[in-house]
């Protein structure tokens, strides 16, 4: 533990000396002024302090720079906050003593000193930034956690896919917590794939858990099962073991799974509680994927009816989460219909462009869900 303490009086200086070193505090700094104490913490210049101060006791009246500006410089700086200050005064003008603490001192000793109301108050303040640190090295730790489970997360995601007959691609933009937000694609055989969005409930390290648990059982589901209602049934089937186990929270996740025949061009689809996809064909009016059940995992059984669609020419097909709707919430608009107009009328364009001109970067930035969308493109 290291104390700062200052005082422009030599006999005080020596007196709080003598009490810390016998109450066996051995690390302090004697300081005569405050310009002396903020040069060691290089508070005028945001840097990192030259030495590591536990505490600082702080004289408030003093020439130059008295205590209470001291520590307001000190409070300016964010590195610095968290070092608890007590003022030593002579002065008892309670509106100056409240003045000291909204100025950020943590608290407020009285000379002439007492040696044990001193101690105890000295005790209190270190117990303090004890705990502030613990938290602040948690919460490091906890953030450098999270961050390694979004890397991971990420990397589950699917590559895009470019061939001549059929492109996927997604534009993913997750939130500040962990994602809920699922996407991924197989081919199936030459000429079909599977694709599935989810939006798994909530947000955090438990919904983000969920989520990798079903990723990880999602290829072996998809091109065991293919059908789009097998696939559904058998994703329902693994959530309801997963809430077996812990009754107190049910989880569950909406999610539209299609297959794409690029040689019979058909689409065959289960929209499971998730809002619907959107298929735009040339010289036809849009078409919504709304067919399915409920959202997986709310019922251990699911009465789902699949979907089927056909087309003639070029289509193209866009998938996306709720975090994308509400982005574009505006009173007494259709969300839905304004997406709808907003997709043809960048009709041709690649994903990037139709996502910024859709939602320009200040208001994704400003988004507090997962935004997502996965566009398919079929020649």
């Amino acid at each position: 533990m290291s104390i700062a303490i200052v005082d422009d009086n030599p006999v005080n200086l020596m007196v709080i000396e003598k009490i810390l070193k016998s109450a066996g505090y051995e690390h302090f700094i004697k300081m005569e002024s405050a310009i002396e104490l903020l040069a060691l913490l290089n508070a005028e210049s945001d840097g990192q302090p030259k030495v590591s101060i536990d505490l600082i006791l702080l004289d408030m009246m003093m020439p130059e720079m008295d205590g209470l500006e001291a520590c307001r410089r000190i409070q300016k700086q964010e590195s610095l906050r968290d070092i608890p200050i007590i003022i030593v005064t002579a002065v008892g003008d309670s509106n100056l003593l409240a003045d000291v603490l909204e100025a950020g001192a943590i608290d407020y000793i009285m000379k002439p000193i007492n040696k044990v109301e001193l101690i105890a108050r000295i005790r209190v303040a270190l117990r303090l930034k004890f705990e502030k640190d613990w938290h602040k090295e948690n919460e490091a730790r906890i953030r450098s956690e999270l961050d390694l489970a979004k890397q991971v997360q990420s990397s589950v995601l699917s590559l895009p896919i470019h061939r001549d007959e059929l492109s996927i691609s997604a534009s993913y933009h997750p939130s500040f917590e962990l994602a809920g937000d699922l996407y991924s694609w197989y081919r199936l055989d030459d000429h079909r794939y599977g694709i599935i969005l989810l939006d798994m409930m909530g947000h955090g390290i438990s919904s983000s858990l969920v989520c990798m648990f079903i990723s990880s059982v999602m290829q072996d589901t998809i091109t065991r099962f293919v059908a789009p209602e097998m696939v559904i049934a058998e994703l329902n089937r693994y959530m309801s073991q997963l809430n077996k186990k812990n009754s107190s929270v049910s989880y569950y996740f909406t999610a539209i799974y299609l297959v794409i025949d690029t040689h019979n061009k058909t689409i065959e689809y289960v929209n499971a509680g998730h809002p619907p996809a959107l298929l735009f064909e040339r010289d036809k009016p849009p078409v919504q994927l709304n067919k399915g059940s409920f959202a997986v995992g709310f019922f251990e059984q699911m009465d789902i009816q699949k979907g089927v669609l056909s087309y003639d020419n070029e289509i193209e097909l866009f998938l996306f989460t709720d975090g994308l709707l509400e982005a574009l919430e505006e009173d007494g608009l259709d969300e839905i219909e304004k997406l709808t107009d907003g997709l043809k009328a960048c009709s041709g364009q690649d994903l990037a462009y139709i996502v910024d001109k859709l939602l320009p970067l200040e208001i994704r930035d400003q988004q507090e869900d997962d935004i997502c969308m996965v566009m398919v493109h079929a020649r």
